[in-house]
């Protein structure tokens, strides 16, 4: 026979309404990421790596430096040396030393680059239709909302997402 103390654990799931939505988030997370890695895995690419490309397009034909690129990511890049070689290795993107600093780089997308991003365009939209689009529009806005309202706190000052 289960005691008052075990009864009490399994009638409160979490300790509190924050770490019930944080766990819910990171199990949302880590739902639809498996969709998406699933599609990268086709390219052999990372979302990282997909996400620097990204960032490298909108700048195209401009380079723009190594930090700027790190800044703009979704997620951090901790091995971010590795993220832009694997890159570089495939002719996806350029790295142009920095005329002011022989430390620092710049990097730019190639034509090779945006052409396997235009071979992913297609079949990634329909990864994002999966795994969202049983939501309405108004749904998408709200959670849209509601997930750069948790996050905002967070942000540095300089934050390209804030």
């Amino acid at each position: 026979m289960p005691t008052v103390d075990a009864k009490r654990k399994k009638a409160r799931r979490f300790d509190s309404a924050e770490q019930e939505a944080y766990l819910g988030l990171w199990r949302a997370y880590d739902r639809l990421r498996e969709l998406e890695d699933a599609l990268f895995a086709a390219w052999e690419i990372t979302n990282q790596q997909y996400n620097v490309l990204r960032l490298l397009e909108a700048a195209h034909p401009k380079a723009i430096p190594t930090q700027d690129v790190l800044k703009r990511l979704v997620s951090r890049a901790p091995d971010a040396t590795r993220v832009l070689d694997k890159l570089a290795e495939r002719k996806w993107i350029r790295r142009e030393r920095s005329p002011d600093d022989r430390r620092a780089y710049w990097l730019g997308i190639t034509d090779a680059g945006i052409a396997a991003l235009a071979e992913m365009a297609e079949p990634l939209r329909a990864c994002h239709k999966a795994q969202l689009g049983h939501l309405s529009a108004a749904q998408l806005k709200e959670l849209t909302a509601l997930l750069q309202a948790a996050r905002e706190p967070h942000e540095s000052d300089d934050s390209p997402w804030k």
